[in-house]
C-alpha cells in the first residue's frame, strides 16, 4: 500500500496528481512533463526551490524510476477504499461495489450481502460466460427483428405508394366522368342557346323590317301631307303604293308583332345540378354499397317484400307523424296530434330467418355473407330508442340514448355531439378491423380491431320487441 509520505514525493508539486512522464530539474525538483512549457520564451523558476530553469528544460529525458513507481503507486490507489484508505477486498451484492472491511461494518452497508473479491469475480465471471450465450441468440433475435421491421417499413412504403396511385386513378375517373357530363351538358346548354337565338334573331328582324317599313312610310306621309296642290297630292300618294289604300297602308304593323320570351329552359340542372350528377354517379361507382337482405321469420315482427325494412307487428295499424318523423300507436300519443298522419297497417307486409335473445331483443339475419375483403353498408336506425349494428360479438349498441362499442373482451362508452340517423358499417376482413360512421356526414365514429375472426361473416342487426313499449320506428337498409 501507497504510504502518505512516498504518495506526496510522487505526486507532481504543480497538477498534484501522480506524475506523468515525469522529468528532474537540474535542482533535483521533479514535475510531470506537460506542466513544464515547451520552448520557454522567458526565464522558468522552479516552483519549489526557485532556482532557474535552463532554456532546455521541455527535453529532459522521462525519469524512469519515477514513471515505474508513480504507475505501481495508482495501481496501489486504485485498491484503496477512497474514503477509509483501506484495501478493497469485499465486494458488496447488494450495492454491486468494491468495499472495504471498515465499509462492510458501516452504516451505509448494514445487512448487505458481501463477498470476498475473488469468488465475487469467479461467480461475475460464471454469469456473464453463461449470460454471453443467450446473449448471442438475443443479438440474433434482435437482428431478425430489425430485418422483419425493415421490410415491413418497406411494405408499408410500397403500399402507401399503391394506395396513392389507386387515389389518384379513381378520382382521375370521378373527373373524368364529371369533365365529360361537364362538357355534354355546356353541349346541350349551347345548343340551346343557339336554337333560342335563332328564334329571337328571326323575330327581331321580322320587328326591324316592319319599323323600317313604318319609318319609310312616315317620311312618305310627310312629304305627300306637305303637298298644296290637290293634283300633286293625289300624284305623289299613288306614286309607288300598288293601288294600296290609305286603310291597307296604314294598317298597324305592331299589332301583329310580339316579343318572343327568353326559351332557354335548362331543368334541371339550373337547380339540381350537383344532386343529378351525383345521382349519375352512383351508378358508374364501384364498389358500391352492400345490398343487405333482411330475414325474419319471428311473428312479432314483419319484414317488407324487398327485404330492406323491419317493423315490430301489431294488430292495430300505426300512425305515422310527418312532424315527428316517427311512428306511434296513437295519434294523440304525438304533441303534434294536430297536424297531418298518415296510417300504416304493418300487417300489409309479407312475413319474410330471426333468432330471439334474451331481454326481448332480436337477432335478424341477413345475406350476404363476406369471407375476404372490405364490405360497406348502410342501415337507416331513425328514431328507435334501441338497436345494435355490426357483426357478431363486434358491434356498435344505442340503448338509454347513449352509444357503446361491444365485443367479447371489452366495452367503449363513446361521447360525440351528433345523433346520427344513418350509420355506416365498414368492415376489412384483411386487416381486422369494423369501423363505424355517421353516413349522413360520413364522419368516423369509431374504429374497434376485430382479434381473430372466422369467416364468413355477416352484417349483425338486433332490435328490442317489448311487447309493452314496442317501438314502431321501422329499421332500414340503405341502397342508392
Amino acid at each position: 500500500m501507497a504510504s502518505g509520505s512516498y504518495s506526496e514525493d510522487l505526486t507532481c508539486p504543480v497538477c498534484h496528481t501522480f506524475f506523468t512522464d515525469p522529468v528532474n530539474l537540474p535542482c533535483g525538483h521533479a514535475f510531470c512533463r506537460e506542466c513544464i512549457p515547451d520552448g520557454v520564451s522567458s526565464q522558468l523558476y522552479c516552483p519549489q526551490c526557485g532556482e532557474a530553469v535552463p532554456p532546455e528544460g521541455g527535453c529532459l529525458p522521462t525519469s524512469l524510476i519515477l514513471k515505474s513507481l508513480s504507475e505501481k503507486a495508482k495501481a496501489e490507489a486504485a485498491e484503496m477504499c477512497p474514503e477509509h484508505e483501506e484495501k478493497l477486498k469485499l465486494f458488496c451484492v447488494t450495492d454491486q461495489q468494491l468495499a472495504c472491511i471498515i465499509c462492510r461494518d458501516g452504516e451505509k452497508h448494514e445487512g448487505h450481502k458481501f463477498k470476498p473479491i475473488k469468488e465475487a469475480v469467479a461467480s461475475l465471471r460464471q454469469e456473464l460466460e453463461k449470460g454471453m450465450e443467450n446473449f448471442s441468440g438475443d443479438i440474433l433475435a434482435t437482428e431478425s427483428l430489425a430485418k422483419s421491421q425493415r421490410e415491413e417499413l418497406t411494405k408499408t412504403k410500397a403500399k402507401s405508394q399503391q394506395l396513392t396511385s389507386q387515389i389518384q386513378r379513381e378520382f382521375k375517373e370521378m373527373h373524368d366522368f364529371l369533365r365529360k357530363r361537364e362538357k355534354e351538358i355546356k353541349k346541350e346548354l349551347k345548343f340551346k342557346e343557339e336554337d333560342a337565338v335563332e328564334k329571337m334573331s328571326k323575330n327581331l328582324n321580322a320587328i326591324e323590317k316592319a319599323l323600317s317599313e313604318s319609318r319609310e312610310l312616315e317620311q312618305k306621309l310627310k312629304s305627300v301631307l306637305k303637298t298644296r296642290d290637290a293634283g300633286s297630292l293625289l300624284k305623289s300618294w299613288s306614286e309607288g303604293n300598288s293601288k294600296m289604300t290609305p286603310e291597307d297602308a296604314l294598317r298597324s304593323r305592331a299589332k301583329g308583332l310580339q316579343v318572343v320570351n327568353d326559351s332557354l329552359c335548362f331543368d334541371p340542372y339550373e337547380s339540381h345540378l350537383q344532386f343529378f350528377m351525383w345521382k349519375e354517379m352512383l351508378q358508374v361507382i364501384k364498389p358500391r354499397e352492400e345490398l343487405l337482405s333482411l330475414q325474419s321469420n319471428n311473428s312479432d315482427i314483419t319484414l317488407s317484400a324487398d327485404g330492406q325494412s323491419l317493423f315490430p307487428k301489431s294488430e292495430q295499424a300505426a300512425v305515422y307523424c310527418s312532424s315527428c318523423d316517427i311512428y306511434y300507436d296513437r295519434p294523440h300519443d304525438c304533441q303534434f296530434g294536430r297536424m297531418r298522419m298518415r296510417m300504416h297497417n304493418f300487417q300489409d307486409t309479407p312475413k319474410a330467418t330471426t333468432i330471439p335473445s334474451s331481454d326481448g331483443e332480436l337477432v335478424i339475419q341477413t345475406n350476404p355473407q363476406f369471407t375476404s375483403g372490405q364490405h360497406y353498408w348502410e342501415i337507416d336506425v331513425g328514431h328507435r330508442v334501441f338497436w345494435k349494428l355490426g357483426i357478431e360479438d363486434n358491434f356498435l349498441k344505442y340503448e338509454s340514448q347513449k352509444y357503446v362499442t361491444c365485443s367479447k373482451n371489452q366495452t367503449t362508452v363513446l361521447e360525440f355531439g351528433d345523433v346520427p340517423r344513418k350509420i355506416g358499417v365498414y368492415l376489412n376482413c384483411t386487416s381486422q378491423m369494423l369501423s363505424f360512421y355517421n353516413a349522413d356526414s360520413m364522419t368516423l365514429i369509431h374504429t374497434m380491431s376485430l382479434g381473430s375472426i372466422s369467416t364468413p361473416l355477416s352484417a349483425y342487426v338486433s332490435i328490442c320487441i317489448r311487447s309493452q313499449a314496442p317501438d314502431r320506428n321501422p329499421l332500414t337498409v340503405c341502397r342508392y
